[in-house]
């Protein structure tokens, strides 16, 4: 999906990951995260948003929720995670770094409330009346107040299976009185996902769920509750900061775009340059066809471009097999035979934390001295430098 423009756009990364690769530094299922260049995306993004006026939390679930690069992230200038469950919230808080927004998709578990509430995110999202009294009560415990988001849903909404919650519209008169009587909270947003979908071509398309947060916004407002913050997430790149900014969103939070890979990337070259490779090796042939080591196939991703490296340092271009969601990836299929031990090497959108890969953060790309910052599991845990 991305193999095209990174060879095109960052061949630097490419060179260092065939080097990683053949000189055994790294091992087959890994994806590279060039460091700098994420950095240098990173303040691109911060750039923009600050000219717009708009704040941006940026997500770590693609990456593997990886601390050492959501470090150089924030020192890059945005300053707040926005962490998509409660684990990778904990990864973010045993690093120390500050939370923007926790609780949206996936809600606090009732018991870890207080802790992480003590531990002081900006907004914590919020889909049910008995959530909000909970906070309410961990908060009142640990001597804070807690801002709060709303998530709002409404039959017509783009909402992607798995990540059903929020209020419906009819709900938000009951949610202002009860908010009225919760002294350790204050209602401070509104927040709905997906808000944009990619059109396939070449233009990101707002979908219903912003009439919904519209329309939310009012019937809080009628009930005495000025909204101040929309948070308006889902490919926000670029391309989609000014698209937040002309419906009145005030929060972004890239994810994609700090690697340079939302569906927009595959089709236009945008400000952020693709910054991220998975890197595997020909484990075998058979049958006029070749096999290398999964563990990293994420089956929204796209693979479908695959680059093979031989020990000689010759790229061959080649196809990766469909893959069904019955199986377990132990091997992918390039559609022809290749030297063994030969480096492969691709680019698509993935999902890091739901693989089993290893994560190397390689610093120095750029500058034609790659150093391995550390090298990672799929869910942020060092492994070994």
């Amino acid at each position: 999906m991305f193999l095209e423009a990174t060879k095109r756009r960052n061949p630097k990364l490419i060179e260092a990951a065939v080097m990683l690769h053949q000189d055994g530094v790294i091992l087959p299922d890994t994806y590279i995260l060039d460091l700098d260049q994420i950095v240098e995306n990173a303040k691109g993004l911060k750039a923009q948003a600050d000219e717009v006026g708009i704040e941006l939390f940026y997500m770590t679930k693609q990456i593997g929720r990886n601390p050492l690069v959501s470090e150089a992230i924030k020192n890059a200038g945005i300053k707040h995670a926005v962490v998509v469950d409660f684990k990778e919230a904990l990864i973010m808080m045993e690093n120390k770094l500050p939370i923007g927004n926790v609780g949206h998709l996936v809600q606090v578990p009732t018991r870890l409330l207080e802790k992480v509430v003590d531990y002081g995110p900006k907004f914590m999202t919020v889909f049910s009346l008995e959530m909000l009294e909970k906070i309410n009560e961990a908060a009142k415990k640990v001597g804070k107040t807690q801002r709060i988001l709303l998530k709002v849903i409404e039959p017509t909404d783009e909402i992607y299976e798995g990540q059903f919650g929020g209020f419906h519209l009819n709900e938000l008169e009951e949610v202002a009185q009860l908010s009225n009587n919760l002294e350790n909270i204050t209602i401070s947003g509104i927040t709905s996902f997906p808000c944009f979908l990619f059109d396939g071509e070449s233009d990101l398309k707002p979908t219903n769920n912003i009439q919904t947060i519209e329309k939310a916004t009012k019937i809080l407002a009628d009930n005495g509750i000025a909204i101040s913050e929309l948070n308006i997430p889902s490919a926000t790149c670029s391309k989609t900061i000014p698209l937040i900014k002309g419906i009145n969103g005030t929060q972004g939070e890239p994810g994609h775009a700090l690697t340079g890979t939302t569906p927009l990337h595959a089709k236009m070259d945008l400000a952020e340059v693709p910054s991220m490779l998975y890197v595997s090796e020909i484990s075998h042939n058979l049958d006029g066809k070749a096999y290398f080591y999964g563990g990293g196939y994420y089956r929204r991703g796209h693979l479908e471009n695959l680059l093979v490296v031989n020990e000689e340092k010759e790229q061959i271009q080649d196809k990766v097999e469909g893959f069904g969601n019955e199986s377990i990836d132990y091997y992918l299929t390039a559609a022809h035979t290749h030297a063994v031990g030969s480096t492969v090497l691709a680019a698509f959108r993935t999902q890091i934390f739901v693989t089993r890969s290893d994560v190397a953060v390689v610093s120095g790309i750029q500058s034609g001295q790659p150093k391995v910052e550390g090298i990672y599991n799929s869910l942020g845990n060092l492994i070994r430098r």
